[in-house]
């Protein structure tokens, strides 16, 4: 299978973060919904992600979190979630990796596998990110048929 590499970036459009638990405890949990609006080779807008955080000091620790993306890949129409894992450091500087849920890509991107990785930067308006990706052999020849008739 090809593998295609395709970039771009993301923005935050909403971060929405509570404490779980006791807030002045270390570590300390958390639990952030967030969405993310992408362009480039991901365009989707609205994204749905929801993240667990363990806060080691103040400003450092590590996330998990699962992130659906609806709009297109590369030009191809569907959706598809990601599991990442990632984290912050105390200058804010933030590294995740993220993967696509087997099985969860639907219309032209069923069939879907793929990595990607980012890294975030305290005060960066646009994040740029990487994404390496398969569709399975015969898939998208499917999908066009079944879609257009």
């Amino acid at each position: 299978m090809p593998t295609t590499r395709t970039t771009g970036h993301f923005t935050f459009a909403d971060w929405k973060e509570q404490p779980v638990g006791p807030a002045d405890a270390n570590p300390r949990f958390a639990h952030a919904s967030v969405t993310n609006t992408f362009s480039g080779g991901i365009e989707a807008a609205a994204t749905l992600c929801e993240y667990s955080i363990v806060y080691v000091t103040e400003r450092a620790g590590s996330f998990a979190g699962m992130e659906v993306l609806a709009g297109r890949l590369d030009g191809r129409e569907g959706a598809f979630a990601v599991e990442e894992r990632g984290s912050f450091d105390a200058d804010g500087t933030v590294h995740c990796t993220f993967e696509v849920v087997p099985g969860s890509g639907t219309g032209e991107l069923t069939g879907l596998r793929g990595r990607g990785d980012f890294t975030a930067r305290h005060g960066q308006a646009a994040v740029p990110y990487a994404f390496e990706y398969e569709l399975e052999p015969g898939e998208p020849e499917r999908r066009g048929a079944e879609l257009h008739g």
